[in-house]
């Protein structure tokens, strides 16, 4: 057990010369292990995931580490390549229960994202590694299984063979109710055919260019615990890179979330949702495939929120030394500008290399700030050449337009300087300050507890979906506050390989309260709330409608295809807060084009609009994956009906077997 010293501070105005934002160290017993060599092998210097969640729900923010294994058998063979959870004891402790949860690891692990992929309240984690993901579903006892190779994620991929992920993020790609896996995929590695690089005459990290690109990868929710990868007919995988960093935002507004993939030494991907099921790369029409310069960068840590309080998400990158911590402005036409110089930004980060990145108000001055956890790819060997080891930045807001650079102000110099890689935030001691928690290779971890000198008010929102997926991932949310307004959206997704799963945090300045706030959730509700006091964490619940509990309706309801369908009797109700029907059909001896349309009869009459979706998987055959457009049935209009996009044709083999999964949230 360790204790942390988890006080208040309401110091000196910031006018007065005191920092604006300000955070103290406290350790915390973990040390990142990438099982560094003389042979400088790629993985060892991009380890370092971290978690901020409450995995318990007891409202205490707690910590997961990733950590590394034995490079050349990938195997955690030693207690110090254990990953790590720590529990938030809420009195200023912290209690390692690793080995008590199931979560020591097995294999050289890089990142972690954090969702509740099943509906059932408590948060899971996606673990990516070298050459290995696990998934581990929270059992709401404090314990934790590995679930992998049920939910469909252990596949090897037919085409790359083993890939190496440095991160995911959870997001509901269809808005059914559903969080769905985005993957993110570095490089093909392989130990025994490791590239040889000097540096000062000693073997050192290679360049990206010596590595084969990967694609990424997509998985869709399927409701039952399992995924499946839809990552070619949803336009992903076709685009190889060598992926670092993601962040998930709405950047259009048009509903539907979209993704953004910062590449190592490649030009970035922008993935826009079409709402379809499928995506369009855009980062190059859009703005976001290169800084101003043109020039490759070293993509890291990424990180996809409104900076300027317009309502539109910006972008956050962060590379190495000489090629700067660029920002994309969303212009809210679909495109970007980076504002990296005409900020500030690129005089004060040129000479510094950054990890990770994250987008928060860290003086609840209403205005979100940017802290980047500081560090070079290289070994310590090249320290005479270039600043290998650097301390932690936040970049403090000058609302909207310039940026003040904070280092040792912020408190960050007093410890050495480190490699450091990972960072998650979250307040930690419920003092309404975002704390961090960054971790470093071969060094102790890192908290900072913000006691920045001020007395700014501050609102969180705890958001819980009944239509939408019940963590509200993708949900926009609107606070105006002293007359002025601003932006954020839930997403765990933040840094580099890592994941901030606690309640959304606004800053509100000297205001005591909220005089509205406008949530619009994944599935099309739109919630408002009036005078909002500050100063508190609000547990806001999605309205739901009155549809029968999960199961109840289908068994009585009716299906049917068009023509060269015929409908079966198998029926299967599957766990979650949304009422979800399994129906087998089986095809007709002659293919036909376009694919059907299938529509569903309620047994009962609807006094509210609920969200249904339908999917169609291959049970044998040839078939794949079918994604179809949904309706959304009306109140007093119990039909759904679902069809094909445009221009799909389906063309099955005779007495083909495919599985309708139906999803209707109340």
């Amino acid at each position: 057990m360790v204790a942390v010293a988890f006080a208040q501070s309401n110091g000196p105005n910031p006018q007065s010369g005191v920092p604006a934002i300000h955070f103290t160290f406290h350790q915390i017993p973990f040390s990142l292990d990438s099982c560094e060599t003389a042979e400088k092998h790629a993985p060892e210097t991009m380890a370092g995931g971290v978690a901020v969640f409450d995995y318990d729900n007891d409202g205490n923010l707690d910590i997961f580490f990733t950590n590394g294994a034995d490079i050349t058998s990938l195997k955690k063979t030693s207690l110090k390549y254990w990953n790590r959870l720590f529990r938030n004891n809420g009195d200023g402790t912290f209690t390692d229960v690793t080995e008590k949860a199931g979560l020591t690891g097995s294999g050289y692990d890089t990142g972690v994202a954090i969702g509740d992929y099943d509906n059932d309240g408590y948060e899971d984690i996606f673990v990516g590694g070298v050459h290995r993901n696990t998934l581990y579903h929270n059992n709401g006892n404090g314990t934790f299984t590995d679930v992998t190779e049920k939910a469909g994620l252990a596949h090897l991929d037919k085409d790359y063979g083993p890939l190496w992920s440095v991160g995911a993020a959870w997001v509901d790609v269809n808005n059914d109710g559903l969080l769905d896996l985005l993957v993110v995929n570095y490089l093909s590695w392989d130990v025994a055919q490791e590239p040889h690089c000097t540096g000062t005459a000693k073997p050192e990290y290679c360049h990206p260019r010596f590595y084969k690109a990967l694609p990424n990868q997509l998985f869709l929710n399927k409701g039952d615990g399992t995924f499946v990868d839809i990552s070619a007919q949803a336009g992903i995988r076709s685009h190889l890179g060598k992926g670092m960093g993601v962040g998930i935002a709405d950047y259009d507004g048009d509903g539907w979330p979209d993704v953004f993939i910062a590449n190592d030494k490649l030009p970035n991907f922008l993935f826009h949702n079409k709402g379809n099921g499928s995506f369009e790369e855009v980062a190059t029409e859009a703005g976001v495939a290169l800084p101003e310069s043109g020039v490759l960068i070293s993509g890291m840590g990424v990180d996809f929120r409104d900076l300027n309080n317009d309502g539109y998400p910006d972008i956050s990158v962060v590379a190495l030394q000489d090629e700067t911590f660029p920002v994309y402005q969303n212009n809210g036409n679909g495109s970007f500008t980076e504002i990296t110089a005409k900020s500030g930004l690129t005089l004060l980060s040129t000479m510094m290399s950054g990890y990770s990145t994250n987008i928060a108000d860290f003086d609840n001055d209403g205005w979100k700030d940017i802290f980047v956890g500081r560090g070079d790819v290289a070994s310590p060997d090249m320290a005479d050449s270039i600043q290998v080891s650097q301390p932690n930045t936040v970049f403090r807001n000058l609302q909207g337009k310039r940026w003040s650079a904070l280092t040792q102000e912020a408190g960050f110099s007093s410890q050495p300087p480190k490699r450091h890689r990972g960072s998650a935030f979250g307040d930690f001691n419920h003092d309404g300050k975002l704390d961090l928690v960054v971790t470093a290779l071969g060094a102790p971890a890192e908290i900072w507890m913000n006691d920045s000198p001020n007395t700014n008010h501050w609102l969180e929102l705890a958001l819980q979906g009944t239509r939408s997926n019940r963590d509200g991932i993708g949900a926009r949310i609107r606070l105006v506050a002293g007359g002025s307004a601003q932006f954020n959206h839930v997403t765990t997704a933040s840094g580099y390989a890592s994941s901030s799963a606690g309640p959304v945090h606004f800053g509100l300045g000297t205001a005591k309260t909220v005089e509205e706030i406008e949530i619009r959730w994944p599935s099309g509700t739109t919630q408002v709330l009036n005078n909002v006091p500050a100063d508190q964490v609000l547990h806001v619940k999605e309205p739901g409608g009155d549809n029968p509990a999960p199961g109840t309706a289908c068994a009585s309801g009716s299906i049917a295809a068009s023509t060269g369908w015929g409908t079966g009797a198998t029926f299967t109700s599957f766990r979650g807060h949304s009422q979800s029907c399994q129906f087998t059909i089986t095809t007709g001896s002659d293919s036909f084009a376009p694919a059907p349309t299938i529509t569903y009869t309620f047994p009962h009459s609807l006094s509210g609009a609920p969200i249904c979706s339908l999917d169609v998987h291959a049970v044998t055959g040839s078939g794949g994956f079918i994604m179809f457009n949904n309706t959304i049935p009306s109140a007093g209009a119990p039909v759904f009906t679902a069809t094909t996009p445009s221009g799909t044709v389906f063309k099955p083999a005779a007495s083909e077997t495919y599985t309708v999964l139906l999803r209707c949230d109340p």
